[in-house]
């Protein structure tokens, strides 16, 4: 009988050795950094940028890999199901938790199936309108929407993301109807309200700005608690006549579950070094984010506020994935 407590004892120092061995020799080949979101907008544009730099700071080379469709679940799914052994990423992505809130049956779980590495970015959405619509404020788009024959049309990055509850908590706080078109990637979004197909959109303030300092769109607002440093003058939603609206946006990286904590230790300094790069710094104040680099038990907890917060909106809203 005293032989299987000490049994038990050797396998756990074992495997703690296997994973101090794995990680002294981590990495010997190349990484794959999934993206759950189309190429080109503010997800895709950040994780290229802080994986260029960990190639240099890993000696490996770090692919990225946008693996489309289901709002990000897709990419998400393969890195769950991935082997814990620190050659696959995920960009995780606040829109999670909303989505968990909302879809009935997700193939994977936000919390138990990742190991959080560290926030990358936390930026807020900005609430823009297309130039044909004649409103400068929240509550001008608002009496416009509930003046309009047919309801306004908004985009996200799929259905039940953070862009999707942004303009639902939006429309219902202020009153009008509003349809929701889904895409594969705020990207794909984001040309569809330049083109006039779409009347609002909550944008990423990195893939945004271009098009808003050429006057191809309008910035009435952002989405978080305070203003944004590269655009002082635009207010938040909630100091526009709604207050309580708070929708923060952050882009994350994660881990397989189970992956060698020495593994991930060394991801989170060389992402964190990264990070503090000060041309990637620089490159992200200027494009509206704010630099991450929390430990992996901050962003965990992170996600598991944020997933209790939007069940409690979605409950107390009656949302559907449908909606």
């Amino acid at each position: 009988m005293r032989g299987v407590p000490i049994a038990g004892a050797l396998a756990f120092v074992a495997g703690m050795a296997a994973g101090v061995s794995a990680a002294q020799t981590y990495p010997n080949k190349p990484l794959r950094w999934v993206v759950g979101i189309a190429a080109g907008g503010g997800t895709d544009i950040t994780t290229r940028l802080v994986a260029q730099r960990l190639s240099e700071l890993l000696g490996q080379q770090v692919v990225v890999d946008n693996r489309i469709g289901a709002s990000g679940n897709i990419g998400a799914e393969i890195v769950a199901r991935s082997a814990p052994d620190g050659y696959t990423l995920l960009t995780s992505l606040a829109s999670y938790a909303p989505n968990h809130a909302v879809m009935e049956r997700v193939p994977f779980d936000i919390v138990r199936d990742f190991a959080h590495i560290t926030q990358l970015t936390t930026q807020s959405y900005i609430l823009l309108v297309h130039p044909s619509i004649p409103a400068t404020t929240v509550k001008e788009l608002a009496a416009f929407a509930r003046k309009s024959p047919k309801p306004l049309a908004y985009g996200s990055s799929g259905v039940a993301t953070l862009q999707h509850m942004a303009g639902v908590l939006l429309s219902s706080m202020a009153g009008f109807d509003a349809v929701h078109v889904p895409y594969k990637g705020g990207a794909l979004a984001l040309t569809d309200i330049v083109s006039g197909r779409l009347q609002f959109f909550f944008g990423v303030m990195l893939s945004s700005m271009p098009h808003i300092k050429s006057g191809k769109l309008t910035a009435i607002a952002v989405s978080a608690t305070r203003r944004s440093q590269v655009f002082p003058d635009v207010p938040t939603i909630a100091e526009s006549g709604y207050p309580g609206y708070v929708v923060d946006n952050w882009y994350g990286v994660a881990a397989p579950a189970k992956t060698p904590p020495a593994i991930v230790a060394k991801l989170h300094a060389e992402i964190v070094r990264s990070l503090r790069t000060p041309a990637i710094e620089q490159r992200l104040r200027a494009d509206g984010s704010e630099p991450g680099g929390n430990s992996p038990d901050e962003v965990t907890a992170i996600v598991r506020n944020d997933l209790q917060r939007w069940r409690k909106i979605v409950k107390d809203a009656g949302i559907k994935a449908e909606s």
